[in-house]
């Protein structure tokens, strides 16, 4: 049986897993993500254990690569990732000449839309706004059924267009981006600030040092009725839906789908969404607003749409630059 292993990189962790030809995932394996302050090796390193703890010793046939950053227009380098330290850098080569095996690489978002649109929320849809919250905001869009790259590789950056001017820090060196107001960051930033001021679970949960919040730490608040962390939840919920009525004023999509880490929280982050939504598009009633739908693989879109990218790949018998394979 052929094994095609799907790795979706983040600003937080790495998830690798291998994916049946289904979209189903078997086995997976995670590690941490070393920072975007430290040498890409470090990177690659808890990649290849990852993809070493999943192969179990088994010959792989492929390997994807969803990576939360800017991938050029021929899927070889990683040109700039904000909460990576990839800055040009030719992963596709240098991993598969260390794995000895094919590799595809493609942005995460993107990797996300081609789940989704095989197995998920967008299947047989041709035209679709994908979105991943997690760390950041990943985007993805969907032409007549196919991801649409651009002219860069790089379209779907929805994250960082500006909508604060002169507004909060993003680590991408501009100020007001979508991602710094609905985001895994953005949660944990709005539960962080609030340690101090208003009553909360969380103070106790983060020993009263407000850089010990983790997203995880918000969610389970918020499930347990905290106050704090519900407003966390309704402020980066309405963020997203603000941002989604930009994109679907530009692009008319037949559905915009959210996945990612933070859409784990489900209609707690959905349903303010849409309420925004609602509010924020230009002639919403007067049209057919598009339905905000939660991924169904969720935050494992990306090493699904990665493993099928790889798929693909060995089956048009393409190597790492083009090569046929031997």
């Amino acid at each position: 049986m052929a094994l095609f292993i799907g790795v979706d990189v983040g600003g937080t962790k790495v998830l690798a897993a291998e994916v049946s030809s289904g979209g189903e995932l078997r086995r997976t394996a995670r590690r941490t993500t070393p920072g975007r302050r430290v040498d890409a090796a470090l990177v690659e390193d808890a990649l290849t254990a990852a993809v070493a703890e999943v192969a179990d010793g088994r010959p792989v046939d492929g390997v994807g690569i969803a990576a939360a950053g800017f991938v050029d227009r021929a899927g070889e380098r990683v040109m700039f990732a904000p909460h990576l330290p990839w800055r040009g850098e030719d992963v596709r080569a240098r991993l598969s000449t260390r794995w000895r095996t094919l590799v595809a690489l493609d942005n995460d978002a993107n990797c996300a839309a081609r789940a989704e649109h095989a197995h998920g929320a967008a299947r047989g849809i041709d035209d679709a706004v994908v979105l991943t919250l997690g760390t950041g905001i990943g985007g993805a869009l969907l032409l007549g059924g196919r991801v649409h790259r651009g002219r860069n590789g790089m379209a779907g950056e929805f994250g960082h267009m500006q909508v604060v001017p002169e507004g909060q820090p993003c680590q991408c060196g501009g100020r007001g981006c979508w991602e710094q107001y609905s985001s895994g960051n953005a949660l944990v930033r709005y539960a962080r600030d609030r340690i101090g001021r208003e009553p909360t679970v969380l103070e106790e949960a983060c020993g009263g040092n407000p850089e010990q919040i983790t997203g995880p730490m918000v969610t389970a608040a918020a499930e347990d009725g905290d106050l704090v962390a519900r407003q966390a939840f309704a402020s980066v919920g309405d963020w997203l839906g603000v941002g989604v009525a930009n994109l679907v004023a530009a692009l008319d999509p037949d559905c915009v789908v959210v996945g990612g880490g933070v859409s784990a929280a489900g209609d707690r982050l959905l349903e303010p969404a849409r309420h925004a939504l609602l509010r924020s598009l230009v002639g919403a009633a007067d049209r057919e607003v598009p339905p905000l739908l939660l991924a169904t693989l969720g935050p494992e879109a990306g090493v699904v749409g990665a493993a099928d990218l790889a798929r693909a790949e060995a089956a048009s018998g393409a190597g790492p630059s083009g090569q046929a394979l031997r």
